[in-house]
């Protein structure tokens, strides 16, 4: 996947101004007054996946995968929120095969003014099979998952982890257990925030391909817990 000529590949301070306004002006009738600003914003962001896109081709299989698939709609379902307000205030978008809706552990960057645009990746609200095979790796074989997210350059990437945590003792598992910590995570998301400043470069696309490069190994240790391991063959 290659960028097409003429195509641009970065953000521009009136996208930054539009999703400030917008959190001002959150009602449709002042959307549509703007739409076209809107629509120059979401072409720049396009220009922005499809070099990400490309980037992170040739590390993950994300060859077929539009950029269409990648981005998330900038309406709300307000269906059962107490926040009525139609919008989001950010752009975003997913990087997995198949786009957004890959199913499987991706990398996910959001758009907003306010130093708020972050890259971030990992576990974040599993099922409970998933957070059990998340544990039973921490107790068993922890050592992989560490070596990963304590490496350097993750860690000087990476210095963020988000997500909600235990404050008791997870069922099986004592509370002297040497992992302690990780066992009582429930999430376990690792973010990189970005500057405005360092979301107009124009090289901002390359620094998400690299970031999503350091935290790949995360994913994939991931992918590999909940998706692909098979289990081992039952002897009666």
């Amino acid at each position: 996947m290659t960028m097409k000529s003429g195509s641009k590949a970065a953000l521009t301070a009136p996208t930054l101004d539009f999703l400030r306004d917008l959190v001002d002006n959150n009602h449709r009738e002042w959307f549509h007054a703007n739409r076209s600003r809107y629509d120059a914003a979401k072409a720049e962001l396009c220009g922005v996946v499809e070099r990400v896109l490309a980037g992170v081709s040739t590390f993950e299989p994300v060859h077929n995968t539009a950029v269409k698939d990648c981005i998330f709609r900038i309406n709300r379902d307000i269906r059962f929120s107490k926040d009525k307000a139609p919008y989001k205030p950010n752009l975003a978008f997913a990087i997995g095969p198949g786009g957004r809706h890959s199913g499987r552990i991706d990398y996910f960057v959001q758009i907003q003014p306010g130093n708020k645009s972050f890259l971030g990746a990992g576990m974040w609200q599993p099922t409970p099979a998933q957070l059990a095979k998340f544990r039973q790796e921490v107790d068993y074989n922890v050592a992989e998952l560490k070596e990963i997210i304590e490496a350097e350059d993750f860690r000087a990437y990476f210095p963020e982890a988000a997500g909600e945590t235990m404050k008791t003792t997870p069922k099986g598992y004592s509370a002297d257990h040497p992992e302690i910590e990780l066992l009582r995570r429930k999430e376990l998301f690792f973010m990189h925030r970005y500057t405005d400043k360092e979301v107009l470069k124009p090289n901002f696309a390359d620094e998400i391909v690299r970031g999503c490069q350091i935290i790949k190994p995360y994913c994939d240790l991931l992918n590999y817990l909940f998706f692909d391991e098979q289990d081992e063959p039952v002897t009666l």
